[in-house]
């Protein structure tokens, strides 16, 4: 792999106008399906109207990057290599496109990037890089105690947990508020200490919901402190009476599910619940990690094909026979409604500043320079708990 290629912009000193020509930029390419990442050259692009270009000083990795750097071929196939994947940023505005008024140079942000998306398709709008063109709707300033390492673990964590409580056609909860009315009704979050969970829970209980999520016993700490009021160990046998049982007499306003094994845990819930029965679903319901290894590839591409299929089917069937309605989040769906203004900006800057809402899960930072990107990817794959791997940059 290469090395990383410095920047010639000075970070300390952000430029009071329109960025100047030319600017040297550098990326961490996707050549290819299957192959690791390359640090090259990239084109520095200016920001269209309605976006903005984040001089990166912190990137978090998610199970996205490398399920596209396995799997393309099965869910992200309108891809074209060689592509910059990434969706989380943090980092200072460089240069603002027309229209923008909300943002300015200078300004400390956080942001998540939608270049893989299938209507953006833009390499310019992947996190991988030194200079990253985002969506000012898709943008949040961020407060000077909160450093750029910390904030970048939220953007498609929060992203993909609000889309999925806050949008019309998933769950389509009241909105978070600095003093928000108790609704008295519960969602379940199952998998709270993971990215998305983490930001579900605190925007269920920032909406004024009572959140019941699970975890293994050893975060329990974690997500109660997050705003979780019951916490169940997804390992045990009975978690599933259990919850149950912790609903009757509850108003149930619906369940959003982060892990391979959560979808059918909530739909037997939702099933046995009073109230709204829909479940949000995060992770489908295979594993993608056996697609790395070169070694019988194409046979588990195969399989995890048919899984899928067969999978969803029977989970369909499932919530069908139970009344229950599921439906899959896609984690930048919100770019074109009214919740990424709800987050980026009606609530996410203040709920920072003021402390009612944590950077979380905790950063794991790996290492600082482009370089360090794939070495975040492997480590991901691998697994973290309670915990978002980061790479900081020069």
């Amino acid at each position: 792999m290469e090395g990383t290629h410095m920047s010639t912009t000075p970070a300390e000193k952000p430029h009071k106008g329109p960025a100047p020509k030319p600017l040297v930029n550098a990326a961490a390419w996707l050549p290819a399906l299957h192959e690791p990442l390359e640090v090259k050259d990239a084109s520095y692009t200016r920001p269209a109207e309605g976006q903005v270009v984040v001089r990166a000083h912190a990137v978090a990795v998610n199970p996205l990057d490398w399920i596209i750097q396995d799997a393309a071929n099965l869910i992200y196939r309108w891809l074209d290599f060689p592509t910059v994947l990434g969706c989380d940023v943090a980092g200072e505005l460089v240069e603002v496109g027309p229209g923008v008024t909300r943002l300015k140079v200078g300004d400390r942000v956080l942001a998540h990037a939608v270049g893989s998306d299938k209507d953006v398709k833009s390499a310019a709008e992947g996190t991988f890089q030194e200079f990253v063109v985002v969506l000012e709707r898709m943008t949040s300033q961020i407060p000077d105690a909160l450093a750029y390492e910390d904030a970048t673990v939220l953007p498609l964590g929060i992203s993909t947990a609000a889309s999925g409580l806050f949008q019309k056609d998933f769950l389509g909860l009241a909105h978070p508020a600095a003093s928000p009315k108790p609704t008295g009704q519960t969602v379940l979050v199952w998998g709270g200490s993971t990215s998305v969970g983490s930001n579900a829970i605190q925007l269920a209980h920032a909406a004024g919901y009572e959140v019941i999520t699970t975890a293994s016993p050893h975060n329990f700490d974690y997500v109660k402190a997050l705003g979780a009021a019951k916490t169940f160990d997804y390992h045990s046998p009975n978690v599933v009476d259990d919850i149950v049982a912790a609903l009757k007499g509850k108003k149930f306003a619906g369940a959003i599910a982060f892990g391979t094994t959560s979808a059918e845990a909530c739909v037997s819930i939702a099933c046995r619940a009073n109230g709204k029965r829909f479940v949000a679903l995060a992770t489908p319901p295979v594993a993608f990690d056996g697609l790395a290894s070169p070694k019988g590839r194409g046979r588990e591409t195969r399989s995890v094909m048919k899984k899928m299929v067969a999978s969803n089917v029977a989970l369909q069937l499932r919530a069908r026979r139970g009344g229950v309605k599921i439906k899959y989040i896609f984690g930048t769906s919100l770019k074109n409604n009214e919740v990424s203004q709800l987050i980026y900006d009606q609530f996410l800057p203040a709920a920072l500043a003021d402390g009612r809402y944590q950077a979380a899960p905790k950063g794991q930072v790996v290492g600082n320079g482009l370089q360090h990107l794939q070495q975040a990817l492997d480590l991901q794959r691998k697994g973290v708990s309670a915990a978002k791997v980061v790479v900081t940059m020069p």
